[in-house]
This record gives C-alpha cells, structure tokens and sequence, in this order.
C-alpha cells in the first residue's frame, strides 16, 4: 500500500481539558474522551471526565484544529441507566462528535430506535475477536472495531482484510490481563464492575502459586507474587509491523493520565509515525525518543499478543513498578444477606414447571443430571482438563440417554472463537445439527452467526454477553435468540428489573463454580518447569493461586489453552429460590463437579423447586447444610449482597 498522512490515525486519550489541549497540539489526529456518565473510567470523577457543556466546547475545539473527536459510552447499562442514555444520547445527537465508542448492545438499539446517526465503533469491552460478530454489527452502524488485544498483528491483517472495517488497536498503556470485557472479579467482590468504569484491579494482587490437590505451595521462596501484573503495552519499536498489518487507529491507553504524559506520548508516536510514512525504507527507530520514553516509563513494556503469545517476560512480578494499587484481596462474601432478604420477589409470569438446567462435563454427570430431575443439560463447550472435550460420539450417546428420560439437551459452545476456534464450529456445527439436540448456548455474537448460518435450531446466549438490561434483550431477541442468561454482575434487584421487563426470557445460574476472569496466558508454565513435548502431564493437574487473606483461586485450563480463574466461593441462591420465580430457567453451573455431587446438587434444587411450584417449604435445611459440605469450595452469594452494581449516573 502507499502510505501518506490519512494512512494512520494517532488517536489520544484526554481525561480533562488540559490532556485535550496537550493532545492536540502534540499531534493527534483524534482525540477520545468521556461525559460524566456511562464510560469506562469512572473513578476520580470529579476531576476528570467532561460535563455535557464541556463536550459540547470539546468538539468545537478539536474541530477547528482539524482534529477528530470520539465519545466513550463503553460501559454496561444497568435497568435505571437506560432513561438518562436516551436523553445523554440525543445530546450527543445535537452536538455531533466524529463517533461514539460502545459496549453495551442496548446503545446499538437505542441509536437505532432515536435516529442517531452519529458513527459507532465497537469498544474493546465488547470482546469483539472474530469476523463474523462483524457481520452482525455492519448492520447496526458500526464503522470500526477496537479489536481485542489478544490478537496477534498477523490475525488482525486477516480480520481487516475479511472485514473490510477500519481497524483501531492499543499500542501503548495500561492492559489487562484477562479478555475484554469478560473480568467479573471487581463486579462481584466490591460491587464495582469494571465492564461498568469502576475497576479495582484485583489483578494487581499478591498471590501464590498452589498444587490444589496437595496444598503445597510452588513458589513460597520467591518473590514473584504479582502473577498477573500484566506490564504496559508499548508498540513504539515495532510502528512498521503495526501500520503494515492494516491498523488504521494507533489508540494510546490513559485518560486518567495528566496532561504533560499525554503530550509526551503523543508528540514522541507523532514523529515516529511521520518517519515512518515519509521514508518506510530508510526508517529507523529515533533512540533518543525511545529513552525518553524508556525512562519515563510507569510500568515496564511488553508487547503482550502483537508479536506472538506473551510468557513470564511479559509479568510484573515483583510488583515494584505498580504505580497504584486500587484494592487489596478481601474474604469473599458468603451468605451476607441482609439486603437480599429486604428485596421483593420478582413479578413476572410464573410457569407451572420451575425448569433447571445442568451445565456438564462428561457422561457420567449428564447421568447425574438426567436422573435426579433436569429438565435441560448443557454440554460444556469449554472442558477443564484433565477431563476431555466432547466427541461427536459421546454427544451422540448423550443425546439418547437424555431423551430417554425427557430431558433436553443444549450444546454449548467455546466462549472465545478467534479464528481457529470459528474453522472448527463450522464443522462442528454442521455435524452436530445432525444428530438432533435440541438447541445450542452460544457465547458471542460470531458464534450466533456461525449458530445461525449452520443449524435451524434454537439459540440461546450464555453470559458472556453480559446481559444487563432489558433493551440489550431486547437487541438479542430481535437477532433470533430464544433465552438469555443475566449477568454474574446484576445484583439482585437489578436482576429482578431486568427479568420484568425483558422481552426475552431470562436464565439465571443458581448455583455453581464460575468464573472471575478467562485469560489467554498459562501462568502455570511461568512458574514451573513446563514445556509442552516434554511434560505436557504437568496441565494436566489442577493449581489454584492464593491471595494475601488465604483463598484460593482455582485455574482451569480448558482444551484451547485459556485458563479460567474461578472465584473462591461458588454461587449458591437455593435459600432465595422464592425470590426467583419469574425467571425462565434455574442453572447449575456443575462442569466442574464430580458427578456424585452433580446429582445430588440436581436432586436439591429438584425437589425445591417443585415444592416451590405448589407453594410448600421449598428450604430443606438438610439439603441446604449438605450442599455446603460436599463442594470443593464453601457457598456464597456473591454481588447479591449489594443493593446495586454501583452505576454510572
């Protein structure tokens, strides 16, 4: 390609007036900040952020310097959020920045229901890492996607080319360590979600590597403790690679930054980047630059996925160069009711039949299930090893057993697709429809696609849409899906808001181990001594990691290589089951449990729902005490504790 000026969008973050000034006159070719409201950098609100009059100037500003403007909305909306988004919407209809960055579906289906015709872009939040979400969201205005940072440059150039959309990638700043958008462990732990601007970084904690089976601790005389401390993401050595790869916006993490930071990141990627396009033959890295950069530096740089699959090199450690630390690890809440016991029942249309649905690993806990009174199994798309993933053979045998016995049987699917993951549910799907399940459980918006494409079955969204509110049901329901699962993060009344005026119905997992964050790293591997040809047994064992107050955290590492940091504490509503009657569909989130403990957990929530059907004692106080003895972990409520997911207004 020939490259000239328009080739590469610089776009810098601005947290205050101040930052934008510097942004600007350091270079920037678009600017992306925040309102009081609805963004993802909600902390230090009063000092940063722009009021409604400030936007306004803010655009006028950049527009007269020949600078673009883009707004973040990029945050999950809760029930009692979406009022005050329609009117902050059409505002920003009025005042006409260059785009709106987004997460939350409800946004794509309120601009669409208000005629806003201000240009979406997809924020990285919302996990968007396969070509055919993109497919989907062509049709609702979006023009460019922040794509999720565990690509590499070499799966991103394909995804711009099979796209056609422009391609906006972080190459400096602040990372984190887990997917985008699918971090719940601040949410549920402090009731300050960071898929809602309010992050506390649990990430940035102390912990110690754990054999979970044994107890003994792997690393206890080192001083490698902060094992996902991701370092900053600095692209600055490699511009080539990145603007021969097909990015079109070099976004640069840091609104929270002060102004002088800005100017200096922006002026220093400014001449790289002019250098670069001017003579690409003759470029050479300006090394005064980069030691300015270099020792002015928070953290230290890494190039997490860019360049190929990040490792122990890519870790903070020590912890030495955390400039902040947001929280410290707390004991997580177990049955800390008080609030929950104040909130109403939900009001909603109740069925005859409570329906529980399993979600399991293997056979023999479809088995379990099948015979302690599921009405529905899900066929875990991701399995913790050392257990195997699902052949077409076992689904197959599944499928009769549970007919056998008038229980139907989803198949779920992977909860990241990236390109390999999308070749191989083509296939999978086309053969599996084959064999007559009765629906599939999908993750993302791709996976729907693919869903769609391949089978005529039913399709249903798993919680990884982060299902927050009753217009993004609205969003799901429009696009084929017959059932979706609320959030992990929606305290309860927020749930109760969500189920009574969603156009769709609603499943809600009751129980069940669950995950606070999935990550594309092994932080196993950093610690021992693995190598995949040499010792690949070493996987297959179970670790946790331990916080400073002496949980544990266990990690499941599922058939594509993603581990899953699972909460202390499993989900555990069986007291509440009376407040939950207007949801469509209890789940057991049971895929990592034995199936002895599977059938047992069915055969509770069974009978209870059942006596909750003709209005008996649905709590047997027998039952309740033996499911907190026969789990791996102890019970708890998790957000149910908080009035609310603490909002944006």
């Amino acid at each position: 390609m020939i490259l000239n000026r328009k080739s590469v969008e610089l776009l810098a973050p601005a947290g205050n007036w101040d930052a934008l000034v510097a942004a600007v006159e350091a270079g920037a070719d678009a600017v992306y900040l925040g309102g009081k409201h609805f963004n993802m950098r909600m902390h230090r609100n009063k000092e940063t952020n722009f009021d409604d009059e400030m936007l306004k100037k803010a655009i006028e500003y950049t527009h007269a310097h020949g600078v673009h403007l883009y707004i973040t909305l990029n945050n999950l909306i809760s029930v009692e959020e979406v009022e005050p988004l329609k009117k902050y919407l059409l505002y920003l209809n009025e005042i006409k920045p260059d785009a709106i960055l987004v997460q939350d579906f409800a946004v794509l289906e309120l601009t669409k229901e208000l005629g806003i015709d201000i240009p979406l872009h997809t924020s990285v939040m919302m996990n968007t890492h396969n070509e055919h979400a993109i497919k989907k969201l062509k049709e609702y205005g979006i023009t460019r996607i922040v794509v999720g940072r565990e690509m590499t440059l070499s799966e991103l150039s394909l995804f711009k080319e099979r796209t056609g959309l422009e391609i906006e990638y972080f190459m400096h700043g602040d990372m984190c360590i887990a997917e985008s958008g699918q971090c719940i462990h601040s949410g549920v732990l402090f009731g300050q979600s960071g898929n809602r601007g309010r992050c506390l970084k649990p990430c940035r904690w102390p912990y110690k590597l754990v054999e979970e089976d044994t107890g003994a601790v792997l690393d206890k005389d080192d001083q490698h403790d902060y094992k996902l401390a991701l370092k900053d993401m600095c692209m600055y050595r490699n511009i080539p690679e990145l603007i021969q790869a097909g990015v079109f916006s070099f976004k640069i993490e840091g609104r929270m930054r002060p102004a002088d930071f800005v100017r200096r990141i922006v002026a220093t990627y400014r001449r790289a980047i002019d250098a670069y396009i001017a003579d690409p033959m003759g470029y050479s890295i300006n090394e005064e630059d980069w030691q300015d950069l270099y020792q002015n530096r928070a953290r230290d740089f890494t190039t997490t996925f860019a360049l190929g699959q990040p490792d122990a090199k890519d870790i903070g450690f020590d912890g030495s160069r955390e400039p902040r630390f947001f929280s410290n690890a707390v004991e997580e809440p177990g049955f800390q009711d008080e609030i929950l016991k104040e909130e109403a029942p939900i009001e909603a249309p109740v069925q005859a039949h409570h329906t529980l649905s399993v979600q399991v690993a293997d056979l023999a806990g479809l088995k379990a299930a099948c015979s302690n009174g599921a009405d529905v199994v899900y066929l875990a798309g991701e399995v913790f090893k050392p257990k195997r993933p699902w052949t077409m053979q076992e689904i197959q045998e599944a499928i009769e057993i549970a007919h056998s016995s008038n229980v139907k049987v989803v198949i779920s699917t992977p909860r990241t697709t990236m390109r390999r993951e999308c070749g191989q549910l083509e296939q999978f799907l086309t053969t599996v429809s084959k064999l007559g399940p009765d629906g599939l459980l999908v993750s993302n918006l791709g996976s729907l696609k693919l869903a769609q494409e391949y089978t005529d079955l039913p399709v249903q969204a798993d919680f990884s849409f982060n299902l927050f509110n009753h217009m993004a049901a609205s969003f799901l329901k429009k696009n084929g899906l017959v059932m979706g699962t609320a959030s992990f993060e929606l305290a309860y009344g927020q749930l109760k808001e969500l189920v009574e005026k969603s156009p769709l119905p609603i499943e809600v997992v009751v129980h069940g181990s669950y995950e606070s964050m999935i990550c594309d790293h092994n932080f196993v591997s950093m610690q021992v001594p693995y190598h995949h040809l040499s010792n690949p047994e070493l996987m297959e064992k179970h670790y946790a990691l331990k916080d400073s107050v002496g949980q544990l955290h266990s990690l499941r590492m599922d058939q594509f290589g993603r581990t899953h940091i699972l909460f202390a504490k499993d989900l555990c509503y069986y007291p509440y089951l009376d407040k939950l009657k207007g949801v469509a569909s209890y789940r057991i989130e049971a895929k990592d449990y034995e199936p002895e403990l599977v059938g047992e957990l069915t055969g509770a929530y069974r009978k209870a729902l059942d006596n909750l059907s003709v209005g008996k004692e649905f709590l047997n106080q027998e039952d309740f005490a033996a499911m907190q003895k026969s789990g791996p972990r102890q019970l708890g409520i998790g957000v149910y504790r908080f009035r609310q997911s603490q909002n944006s207004l």
